[in-house]
């Protein structure tokens, strides 16, 4: 029997976004040396909404990207094959400040693939991981720098985030 429990409204959601964009302007600095980069799938439409906020609080339009990881990951086999996405890095993110967001942190591949996709395409001054969920189960030694909501999960459990760009809308939901 699976049961279903709310964990960020819309309305949260876009809070939440909102507090991380304050996040990542305060750490960050130079705007101008700031490039984000969503992990496909939902990292893609949660980075753009970020950069987004980041305009709206400081009048500086921030590079957004997408980051396929399908051939880095070491895990395929278990995720089974998958059509890969298309990578799209806006500018040269060599000596930038390079953001890669993504939806749910879980046991940290995704962002270890993720880490040696960008070094194929630059070498960035400094890479940083914004992610709006943290289940925890970490199996690499992999942290975000800013997080949306920590939320201690059991592993059976699963974490869905909605976005409007591609579920029609926003939310987060566990599923038990």
């Amino acid at each position: 029997m699976s049961n279903t429990v709310e964990i960020l409204s819309a309305k949260e959601l876009r809070r939440t976004v909102t507090r991380l964009a304050s996040q990542v302007i305060e750490k960050s600095g130079d705007l101008s040396q700031l490039v984000l980069l969503g992990i496909h799938t939902r990292g893609v439409p949660l980075a753009k909404i970020l950069a987004n906020q980041i305009e709206l609080l400081e009048q500086v339009k921030v590079p957004v990207g997408a980051l396929d990881i399908t051939f880095y990951r070491d895990d395929l086999y278990q995720v089974g094959m998958r059509t890969p996405a298309k990578t799209e890095i806006p500018v040269d993110i060599t000596g930038k400040i390079v953001v890669l967001v993504d939806d749910v942190i879980y046991k940290g591949r995704t962002v270890r693939a993720a880490l040696n996709a960008v070094v194929e395409y630059g070498r960035p001054e400094v890479i940083r991981l914004v992610v709006l969920v943290d289940r925890g189960h970490r199996e690499l030694p992999i942290h975000p720098d800013f997080t949306g909501k920590k939320l201690p999960t059991a592993k059976e459990e699963q974490v869905k985030v909605y976005v409007q760009d591609i579920d029609g809308r926003d939310g987060v939901e566990l599923f038990r």
